[in-house]
């Protein structure tokens, strides 16, 4: 039988929750609760939440990819609710980007897919991404190169030299992502990256990876030893 949130107890209203509680009692369904302020006729906010992320199997990274027409199709969702969904998750993004961006120093592969995984890991579309770095391996720049379809890009390595000179770059690492969730290097991966590695053994440039970069793991071409 449906209840409505202000007859439960107070201290499991979600605002009241979080009050007295802290925010890290919340579950999901209940921090988008507050978002949202309110359900439908039939349903608590609470539960049209619940709904709503059952539909991604509870999994915050699949709710982040669904569009605002997509959210109003939940009954009880229009598009103010969807929009305050869509902005809240997108501030989400963009924080593990800055996280991210406080771990300069790169000590591993790792440390680059941290880096650049919040920023092309999830795009549908591949995007080549080159970070620069100075004598004491830490990221003093990160610069798109290039925007291609579902299954490749274009790089120019004027462009990837010429940024490297601007932010007098000692060495760089290649990043890509691979929109299939793959973690192989395509032939053409590999006739890229040797091609830049020997522009950089020119311009004395040292290029240090290659990483490809999925939503979930990455691959480095040093650590399989295919670089």
């Amino acid at each position: 039988m449906y209840t409505p949130i202000n007859l439960w107890a107070e201290d499991d209203r979600p605002r009241e929750k979080l009050q007295l509680k802290g925010k890290s009692t919340l579950s999901d369904s209940e921090l988008l609760a507050i978002l949202i302020g309110s359900g439908s006729r039939n349903e608590s906010a609470v539960q049209l939440c619940q709904r709503i992320l059952a539909s991604t199997n509870n999994n915050l990274n699949q709710l982040s990819k669904l569009s605002i027409n997509q959210l109003t199709k939940f009954k009880g969702i229009g598009e103010a609710k969807a929009i305050s969904i869509v902005a809240a998750l997108e501030l989400g993004r963009r924080r593990r980007i800055e996280d991210a961006t406080e771990l300069p120093h790169i000590t591993s592969s790792k440390k680059t897919f941290e880096i650049m995984q919040p920023i092309i890991g999830e795009l549908p579309h591949e995007e080549f991404w080159v970070l620069y770095l100075n004598n004491s391996n830490k990221v003093i720049h990160k610069s798109q190169i290039s925007k291609g379809g579902i299954t490749g890009t274009v790089v120019d390595n004027r462009m990837v030299f010429k940024t490297a000179f601007e932010y007098h770059a000692t060495a760089i690492i290649l990043c890509h992502n691979h929109p299939s969730g793959k973690l192989q290097a395509s032939e053409s991966d590999l006739f890229l990256t040797k091609k830049v590695k020997l522009a950089g053994q020119t311009l004395d440039v040292i290029v240090q990876d290659h990483v490809i970069i999925t939503e979930f793991g990455y691959l480095s071409f040093r650590d399989a030893g295919i670089f």
